[in-house]
C-alpha cells in the first residue's frame, strides 16, 4: 500500500490497494514445461539467446498501474527482462488507472463483455471473491501444479483464494509494520515492545517523561483502514470474521470484544489521540514524522517518508514486527496488501500468460523489485536472501512477520468491510461499546453475506 509509489493512502480506494537465484527460476520453468504450460516456449531459444521467426512471436497485453513514480517504470524494467528470456513472447503494457475501484470497475466491464485484452491483469489482493465468483478471472490452481504456490509466503495464497481455488498469483505485497523512535527509547533504556500491554506502558512511560506528545497512532476513520488495523488485533486475540465456510459471520466473540476493547483503551488512556477517528495514513504518517508520536502502525512506504526531506525524525526511526496480545507468540499478525496477477479467462494466449506470471512471481523478477525498488517480493525464497535484507530495515524485518489477509473471501467483501469498520469507528469515538459495536458488526456482516444492505 503505497502513497510515495502509487498514490495509495489518500482514500478508500487507496488503502485497498492502500501492501533470487537463477537455478530456481530455471527450475521452475522446467517444472512448467513438464505439465505443458510452456510448451512450445521451450527453454533453449531463450537460453540460447536465438532469434525466432517472426511469425513465431505471440503479443500478450498487460494491464497494470503505475508501481514506481520517480526512476525507472518498474514494470517496462521487468517486460523487458522477461522479453529478454522469452523472445517468442512479446508484452504490451497497458497502463491502468491508479485509483483501485475506478481500475477495478474498467476490468470488470471489459471482461464481463467478452473482451480478450488485457491478457494478464494486476489486480488488488482482495478482487480473487469478486473476480472469481462472477467469472472474470482464471482460476490458477488448474492451470499450475502446486508446486508452484509453495513460491508464495504462508498467508498470501489463502488470500488470493476462493472456494478452495487460487485465483490470483501473488506478485508484489504490503503489510502492516510498527515504527518507534529508536532514541525515545534509548534515553528512556526501554526495549522495543513486542506485546499491545508493552507498548502502550512504554507510550505511557513516554509520555510522563514529557518527551513525546502521543505514544502511538495508527489508522482509526471510517474506512478500509480501520478493518485492517483491527484485523492485526483480532487475530492476535484469537478472533476471525467469517465462518470456515465464509457463508455467516464468526466474529461476535470475546476474542473481538477483546481486541476492540484494547484499541478503545488506547484513545481512552490518552496513549492515541482522540482525532484517531478521523486518521487515515497521512495523517498518522504526518503525526509521527513531525515526531508527536512515539510509535506508529503504518505500511512499507512509512519509512522512507520518515527519512525524506521534511521530517523531524530523520535517523531516528526503527522498523520492527506489530506486537501481539501478551501469552501469545511473537510476532504478532501483519495485515496483507498488495497486489495480484490474474488471468482474464477470454485470452487467447493462456500458454504464454502463465509462462509471464511464472517468471514474474519467480526469484529473477522478485529479486529485481526487491534491490532495485524496495517492493516487498511475495517470493519466500527471495525474502530470506541477504541482499534483499541489506536493502532498508523495512526489508530485513518481512522475514520476521506473520500475515493474516483481510476477509475478502467472499464476493460480499466491501460491504464486510463497511461493517467492520463502521462499527469499529464507532466503539473508538465512544458512541457504542466495544461489546455492542462487535454485536453490530457482526448483524451487518451477515446481513451483507445473505445479499442484503447495510
Amino acid at each position: 500500500m503505497k502513497n510515495d509509489k502509487k498514490q495509495l493512502a489518500d482514500d478508500n480506494g487507496a488503502t485497498r490497494r492502500a501492501v533470487g537465484k537463477r537455478s530456481r527460476l530455471v527450475a521452475s520453468t522446467a517444472a512448467l514445461s513438464a505439465v505443458g504450460l510452456v510448451a512450445g516456449y521451450g527453454s533453449a531459444a531463450a537460453s540460447s539467446g536465438a532469434t525466432p521467426h517472426a511469425a513465431s512471436v505471440t503479443t500478450i497485453t498487460w494491464s497494470a498501474s503505475p508501481i514506481s513514480t520517480s526512476g525507472p517504470d518498474l514494470r517496462k524494467v521487468l517486460i523487458a527482462n522477461f522479453e529478454k528470456a522469452y523472445p517468442n513472447i512479446k508484452v504490451q503494457l497497458i497502463s491502468a488507472p491508479t485509483n483501485t475501484d475506478t481500475n477495478e470497475s474498467q476490468l470488470e466491464t471489459q471482461i464481463s463483455g467478452g473482451s480478450s485484452s488485457p491478457d494478464v491483469f494486476m489486480g488488488d489482493v482482495i478482487w480473487p471473491a469478486v473476480f472469481g465468483a462472477h467469472g472474470l478471472a482464471v482460476p490458477l490452481s488448474t492451470k499450475f501444479p502446486k508446486s508452484f504456490f509453495s513460491r508464495f509466503a504462508p498467508g498470501l495464497v489463502a488470500g488470493a483464494t476462493y472456494q478452495g481455488k487460487v485465483y490470483a498469483a501473488p506478485f508484489f505485497e504490503d503489510q502492516g509494520f510498527l515504527y518507534y523512535r529508536k532514541d525515545l527509547l534509548r534515553k528512556m533504556n526501554l526495549p522495543v515492545p513486542k506485546t499491545w500491554e508493552e507498548l502502550k506502558a512504554e507510550s505511557l512511560q513516554l509520555q510522563r517523561a514529557k518527551l513525546v506528545k502521543y505514544g502511538f497512532v495508527w489508522e482509526g476513520a471510517d474506512y478500509e483502514g480501520a478493518t485492517c488495523d483491527f484485523m492485526e488485533y483480532l487475530t492476535d486475540a484469537g478472533g476471525k470474521v467469517l465462518s470456515s465456510n465464509g457463508k455467516s459471520s464468526a466474529l461476535n466473540t470475546p476474542a473481538a470484544v477483546k481486541a476492540l476493547t484494547f484499541m478503545r483503551s488506547l484513545v481512552t488512556s490518552g496513549v492515541t489521540p482522540a482525532a484517531i477517528t478521523t486518521y487515515q495514513e497521512p495523517q498518522a504518517m504526518n503525526t509521527f514524522d513531525n515526531g508527536q508520536a512515539a510509535f506508529l502502525r503504518n505500511w512499507d512506504y512509512a519509512y522512507s517518508a520518515s527519512q525524506s526531506s521534511g521530517s523531524k525524525v530523520i535517523g531516528d526511526v526503527g522498523v520492527a514486527p506489530l506486537p501481539t496480545f501478551q501469552g501469545q507468540s511473537y510476532p504478532g499478525y501483519s495485515n496483507i496488501g498488495g497486489w495480484n496477477l490474474y488471468i482474464n479467462p477470454h485470452t487467447k494466449h493462456m500458454s504464454q500468460d502463465l509462462t509471464f506470471i511464472n517468471y514474474m512471481t519467480g526469484a529473477a523478477a522478485e529479486h529485481v523489485m526487491a534491490t532495485q525498488f524496495s517492493e516487498i517480493p511475495t517470493n519466500e525464497s527471495v525474502r530470506v536472501q541477504k541482499s534483499v535484507i541489506a536493502v532498508n530495515p523495512v526489508l530485513a524485518t518481512v522475514p520476521h512477520t506473520r500475515l493474516v489477509a483481510r476477509p475478502s473471501q467472499t464476493p460480499e467483501y466491501p460491504k464486510v468491510s463497511q461493517a467492520i469498520y463502521q462499527n469499529v469507528n464507532e466503539a473508538l469515538a465512544g458512541s457504542e461499546s466495544p461489546a455492542k459495536a462487535i454485536a453490530n458488526a457482526s448483524a451487518g456482516i451477515n446481513t451483507a453475506l445473505s445479499g442484503g444492505g447495510l
